[in-house]
């Protein structure tokens, strides 16, 4: 029995030991190539936000066209949405972007769930993921969530965001989301948590770090939703901040690529950015 135990726990720690932050530090010096160095925060954007909301705001609206939300050439007018299947969502995105992504098991040993490029192709520069979950500014307390919490991503500036989709993190993004919403619109989309999330890109927890023998193909980009961010469109955006406050922008977090992916390859960031 014991055997058995001490099998789990170390199957356990295999999966949970890349986002563990002490185990990472400790082997910084064997995989250099696994950080990333920047010189100022501004040099941590790839791409620069107006090409991001671009692609978003791209495959938002189709989103809207096809679940019925949106009646073409009546930018003010709103339906009641239509769920969309996930296939559906998927084509859409293949459509709107000209790739696919979906969670399945890491080709790294013992890493858990990956994400990959199910179809299509993505070019550098290209908004290829999101990382969903609640945004807590530096002075908000994140105390009891993140506890054996392994989805809390830090921000250059200290924001942090909680991507984990099960207990008191889910509970706490479900509440702030329906705290936010506007009449008829939703501001943030709750579908991450479950296993079929209306917007594919919203996964990118699931990225697992790179290795040595597996360089980063994607990197992540602070993004905060500028002020024209079209209401009817925020439904579809897996983030929500803790606290309400009307004076501060969105933060989101996207994964960007750094070179043409393929069809069938594993995405792979960077855990660990170093601003000189």
């Amino acid at each position: 029995m014991f055997t058995a135990a001490l099998r789990r726990f170390q199957a356990k720690w295999r999966s949970y030991r890349h986002r563990f932050v002490p185990w990472v530090v400790l082997n910084l010096s064997k995989n250099e190539k696994t950080l990333r160095q920047v010189t100022d925060r501004s040099e941590d954007k790839v791409i620069p936000d107006e090409q991001v909301s671009q692609s978003l705001l791209r495959l938002f609206r189709a989103f809207l066209r096809s679940s019925g939300g949106l009646i073409p050439g009546v930018q003010t007018s709103f339906l009641p949405r239509i769920p969309l299947h996930q296939d559906q969502n998927e084509n859409v995105l293949f459509q709107a972007l000209g790739f696919c992504i979906e969670r399945r098991p890491s080709s790294l040993p013992f890493a858990g769930t990956g994400v990959f490029v199910s179809r299509g192709f993505v070019p550098k520069g290209a908004t290829v993921a999101m990382y969903p979950g609640t945004v807590y500014q530096p002075y908000e307390p994140i105390l009891l969530q993140s506890i054996r919490n392994p989805f809390v991503f830090r921000c250059i500036d200290g924001v942090l965001v909680d991507g984990n989709d099960k207990g008191i993190s889910r509970m706490v993004f479900r509440s702030c989301s329906g705290r936010d919403r506007i009449g008829p619109y939703m501001t943030s989309d709750t579908s991450w948590l479950t296993d079929s999330p209306q917007n594919p890109l919203a996964v990118g927890q699931y990225v697992n770090n790179c290795t040595n023998e597996r360089p980063a193909n994607v990197c992540y980009q602070e993004y905060d939703v500028p002020d024209s961010f079209p209401i009817e469109l925020r439904q579809y955006l897996p983030n929500v901040n803790y606290s309400h406050c009307t004076q501060r922008r969105l933060r989101c977090v996207v994964l960007v690529s750094l070179r043409d992916i393929q069809a069938g390859e594993e995405l792979f960031s960077n855990y660990y950015t170093i601003v000189r």
